[in-house]
């Protein structure tokens, strides 16, 4: 069984690898880049049998850079059975703009909400169940830096007791309609018919690895919704996915009023719009006078003192 974890960067990923493998990992560089690749085996089980692949971090599956193109081709050509999908669990609306685009491919999903432990500080609560529903993928909620939830997560996936993925529907309707219309016509074309969905949206999105497949109809079809929304299709999709986004948040996380932080109120002094530009020439000024006046009079007469002020000896 592959596994393949997937996320942000910074969203925890290398820690919960480990956490998941007991770091009995090995490295290598992924085939024609030099981007790390890691792989291991899921601590407990016995017949190693269930293969963990740690990819590249990565904001979408646009392929705009190397770790995007990896992290891209490991999700369509390895073929997956399973891939763990780490959320920072206090940035919902930045995270799960990968995660609509995960739950279209042909293998099943689970989101691993990490950061768990700090939510309570941030003053933020999550409806987990509430979202589990609103996903239609199984949701975990783990800390990889204290531990919490990591038994829950391979016990899930060791039992294979995950939700299957719906490939929920996450588009307005007459997207929707286009969509499915570029899936009939997609499978004539692809040989592999497992990712019609997620070739169809960037089919839709013109993305340059279909360009080629992009007939005369399917152009007229799209030029016309972009009229429509007034953006072209790219931004469609990606307003799409965040509408989508910002709706579960709305309904699945709630924050909490917190007392103000002392940084919070340094912020609003130092980016204030009128008194940013004054602060930051002041703090220069006195830098610049204490490292050329006060600091630099001081380092320059013990420099002067110590190579002039010596004795010369003659051999």
């Amino acid at each position: 069984m592959i596994i393949g974890l997937v996320g942000n960067q910074n969203a925890g990923k290398t820690t919960l690898f480990n956490a998941l493998t007991g770091q009995n990992a090995t490295v290598g560089n992924w085939p024609g880049v030099t981007i790390e690749r890691k792989e291991g085996f899921i601590r407990g089980s016995k017949e190693k049998d269930l293969l963990l692949v740690d990819t590249p971090g990565v904001y979408s599956l646009s392929p705009y850079t190397s770790e995007e193109k990896v992290t891209r081709s490991f999700c369509l050509d390895s073929n997956p059975d399973l891939i763990v999908n780490i959320v920072d669990a206090t940035a919902l609306e930045r995270s799960l703009y990968l995660t609509t685009q995960l739950m279209e491919l042909d293998c099943d999903v689970i989101v691993a909400m990490n950061m768990a432990d700090i939510l309570e500080k941030k003053g933020i609560s999550i409806d987990f169940k509430k979202l589990e529903e609103e996903l239609g993928v199984s949701v975990v909620r783990i800390s990889a830096k204290t531990g919490e939830g990591i038994d829950k997560l391979i016990s899930l996936i060791r039992e294979r007791k995950y939700l299957k993925n719906p490939r929920k529907q996450i588009f307005a309707s007459d997207i929707e309609k286009e969509l499915t219309h570029l899936q009939g016509d997609l499978s004539h074309e692809l040989e592999d018919k497992r990712e019609l969905r997620f070739s169809a949206v960037k089919l839709f999105e013109n993305d340059p690895f279909y360009q080629a497949l992009n007939n005369d109809s399917t152009k007229k079809e799209i030029s016309e919704l972009e009229k429509k929304y007034d953006m072209d299709a790219e931004q469609i999709i990606a307003d799409q996915r965040y509408q989508f986004v910002t709706k579960i948040k709305q309904d699945c996380c709630f924050q909490k009023d917190m007392p103000e932080s002392l940084t919070d109120k340094l912020d609003k002094i130092v980016l204030n719009r009128y008194l940013a530009l004054p602060l930051f020439l002041l703090v220069i000024g006195l830098m610049y006078f204490l490292s050329v006046g006060v600091i630099g009079s001081i380092t320059s007469d013990f420099i002067d003192a110590l190579f002039n002020g010596s004795e010369t000896i003659d051999i």
